[in-house]
């Protein structure tokens, strides 16, 4: 847990969290942050897998994944491969056009000067944001054209001081859902309502200004509809173990998948153990549902 990158600070939230839970249920587990010991530490300790509760970074996008699988210790969530292209939020999208999974259009933004050409295609308004972060780390909604410069560099240069690859994508107007996919089973879908500033990071995990909903009230076959959806591009990308895919639904019953998170928060305000609790599953019972099936390799 924790890790260097702009994710760090819930990173180690869901760690201390996920850790508590594994102590609980009488497991011999210990806390390891790769941003303060090297990761190649883990091999001189007799262990039997590894919890990868790791954010953004190196820690979702196969980096951790890779050094993990040449130690040969099994660990949670997705590999190398699942999670480097659901880190690329551009690559996702091309995989998901080409698998027929729904998504809005979306362009690579190379300079702040193709704003008018990007404009004119995706229309206004439309999201600017970081191709490999998460938490709305980055993320800027443009509504007007003399927006876009701005919006753009703040993708491209993030809180700790790395640079990003850029995106913009089409605004879907809808409601938000976002759907949990553990093992083979999508969970009860959580429907999101954010106030008026929105969906970001402050209100994701500091402030109870967002509603959630779960079950989220929609008619149990377009439900089913949506999850078979999900699931289908949650295996478009080759993922395992689990995953939550975030989407909007538009008033006419279509949706669009906007991303698949292949390490998701598991804070006080994380969405994947709400869905858990309305499936039934405790927040500790789904810590060792998620630790039995930890495996290493592509498969």
């Amino acid at each position: 847990m924790g890790g260097s990158s702009a994710e760090r600070e819930i990173s180690l939230i869901s760690g201390r969290a996920v850790l508590a839970a594994l102590l609980a249920a009488g497991v011999d587990a210990f806390a390891f942050d790769p941003a303060e010991q090297p990761l190649w530490q883990l091999a001189e300790h007799k262990l039997d897998r590894v919890f990868n509760i790791l954010h953004g970074g190196a820690g979702e996008d196969g980096t951790v994944q890779g050094a993990l699988d040449l130690m040969k210790l099994p660990y949670t969530g997705s590999g190398v491969m699942a999670s480097a292209l659901a880190m690329d939020k551009i690559r996702t999208k091309w995989i998901w056009q080409a698998a027929g999974v729904p998504t809005p259009r979306s362009r690579r933004i190379r300079s702040a000067d193709e704003g008018a050409a990007i404009i004119a295609e995706l229309g206004l308004p439309l999201i600017v944001k970081p191709i490999r972060e998460g938490s709305s780390i980055g993320l800027t909604k443009v509504t007007t054209p003399d927006q876009f410069a701005a919006a753009y560099a703040a993708a491209a240069t993030l809180p700790d001081g790395r640079r990003e690859d850029v995106m913009a994508e089409e605004f879907v107007t809808g409601t938000e859902y976002t759907a949990a996919v553990l093992g083979r089973t999508v969970l009860p879908l959580v429907r999101i309502e954010a106030p008026e500033a929105g969906y970001d990071y402050q209100n994701k995990y500091f402030t109870d200004a967002v509603q959630y909903h779960c079950p989220c009230g929609l008619d149990p076959t377009l439900e089913a509809q949506i999850g078979q959806t999900v699931l289908a591009a949650f295996d478009a990308l080759g993922c395992r173990g689990w995953g939550r895919a975030d989407l909007i639904l538009r008033s006419d019953g279509s949706f669009s998948l906007l991303e698949m998170n292949t390490n998701p928060g598991m804070t006080g305000h994380s969405l994947v153990p709400m869905a858990a609790r309305a499936a039934g599953i405790d927040f500790l019972d789904l810590i060792l549902k998620l630790l039995a099936e930890a495996g290493y390799g592509q498969g």
